[in-house]
């Protein structure tokens, strides 16, 4: 069974492992029919899941309306987060962006969809360098005193605009952002440079989207006798470079030595990171998520985190080798620092 997490600094319980629902519906061309869908949302809350991840961009709106219809004998005991910002009209310039007229319409239609008359969680989708950000947190705090939404993140958005954002809310009496939504996997580990202490330091749960790379650290690409080229382009062309696969394979021996799935160590990795690591898995199968929750039981020693962390490792870049290169800190806190016990940082 899984285990339940505070979301953010607030309140709010939230199991250790969030669904993500992109790939229920059709109208992109992929995904689960309602049927399929619903089982897969059965699965996960007989394992005690109750954080449901969904967009009102998903398959134009279905991923909302099948869950939706799911939710109809269960609403309460779900905590349901949902997203706005993406163009939901190209032909109309104002379906987008996070301003107030978007973000308004995109609520109600929210709420008509999930069949629920507030939403617990609700994402900003993604950065509108047209939109203030001041803007956007005076709106989201309106939706919050409606009670129309009770809790607010935001997602793949710069680290400063995050951190102007709740440096604002705490000085207005706002609602801060609780939650950071961002792709975080062993192939993606480049938010560790900025975002991730950010986040720390904010007290922000962090949701990691894509913690298996698109499906490269499931072993698809890299178990069996041969893995053929044109299996391999079906993947993100980004994610299944030679050192993408090394990662993978990386996994997969871990996994082996741990008698579990290579989808499981993945996941387990992101859980491994603290506290407030929280995967966001999708499934189009209810053997996926059976089989991606069980990551919650999967421990992995020091020596194996050191393995995964020491293949999948990223250069931090500047100002961050800078800083911390010896000659740099014996100027920053003189070369007496051997003789200081350093204050525990929060991240």
């Amino acid at each position: 069974m899984l285990r339940y997490r505070m979301l953010g600094k607030s309140g709010l319980r939230v199991s250790e492992i969030c669904l993500g629902t992109m790939s229920f519906g059709t109208q992109w061309g992929f995904g689960a029919d309602e049927a399929t869908s619903h089982q897969v949302l059965d699965a996960y809350k007989a394992q005690g899941g109750n954080f449901l991840d969904t967009a009102n961009k998903y398959h134009g709106g279905e991923t909302e309306e099948i869950v939706g219809r799911w939710l109809v004998n269960d609403r309460h005991r779900m905590v349901v987060a949902t997203k706005y910002t993406l163009a939901m009209d190209h032909s109309d310039p104002n379906t987008a962006g996070n301003h107030r007229k978007n973000m308004v319409r995109s609520v109600e239609d929210s709420l008509k969809r999930l069949q629920t008359d507030y939403i617990d969680l609700l994402w900003v989708h993604a950065w509108d360098d047209n939109t203030p950000f001041e803007e956007t947190m005076r709106g989201l705090d309106d939706l919050v005193r409606s009670g129309k939404v009770l809790y607010v993140g935001v997602s793949d958005t710069p680290a400063w605009v995050v951190s102007a954002s709740n440096t604002l809310a705490d000085l207005r009496g706002w609602s801060p952002f609780v939650g950071l939504q961002i792709e975080y996997s062993l192939l993606e580990r480049t938010p560790e440079r900025d975002l991730l202490p950010m986040a720390e330091h904010f007290g922000l749960s962090i949701l990691g989207w894509a913690p298996l790379g698109g499906g490269v650290l499931t072993g698809k690409y890299t178990r069996g006798e041969q893995v053929e080229d044109s299996l391999r382009a079906q993947g993100n062309q980004r994610r299944t470079h030679e050192r993408g696969l090394a990662i993978a394979r990386t996994v997969d021996a871990v996994a082996d030595e741990l008698g579990v799935t290579s989808a499981q160590v993945a996941v387990a990795w992101v859980q491994a990171q603290g506290y407030r690591y929280l995967p966001i898995v999708g499934a189009r199968k209810v053997s996926q998520i059976e089989d991606t929750m069980k990551a919650s039981q999967v421990t992995l020693s020091e020596e194996h985190l050191a393995r995964l962390g020491e293949v999948s490792q990223i250069e931090l870049g500047f100002p961050h080798a800078f800083l911390a290169s010896d000659n740099v800190r014996d100027m920053v806190h003189s070369e007496a620092r051997v003789h200081v016990d350093d204050r525990p940082k929060p991240y």
